[in-house]
């Protein structure tokens, strides 16, 4: 039986196969949800030859996508793309420049 090294140790982050992080999350709900796609696809009636086919092609596109992702952003290169996102591109002062140069007065 195989065994499989999954984590390095402690603090250290979760590795699969050069997968890491957040990146094995993405990877394994692309393969249930491609799973599960190609069963209701099966289901419907649809050729087993085109279910295999969309399959294949889908599973294999998440893979690569995947394997892409992690080597261009790294460990943590998600989290920093969707914080980047999130950061307002301008910051809008609405105070008059007369109230920053004015000092106040304690009390």
């Amino acid at each position: 039986m195989t065994k499989w090294n999954i984590n390095k140790g402690i603090g250290r982050t979760v590795e699969f196969k050069g997968l890491k992080a957040q990146y094995l999350f993405v990877f394994a709900g692309g393969l249930l949800t491609v799973l599960i796609l190609v069963m209701i696809m099966y289901m419907v009636g649809i050729h087993m030859y085109l279910c295999l086919g969309f399959g294949i092609g889908a599973v294999s596109l998440i893979i690569w996508k995947t394997f892409a992702l992690n080597t261009k952003y790294g460990e943590h290169g998600l989290m920093k793309l969707g914080a980047k996102r999130m950061h307002p591109k301008y910051i809008i002062g609405r105070k008059s420049i007369k109230s920053y140069l004015t000092r106040k007065a304690n009390g």
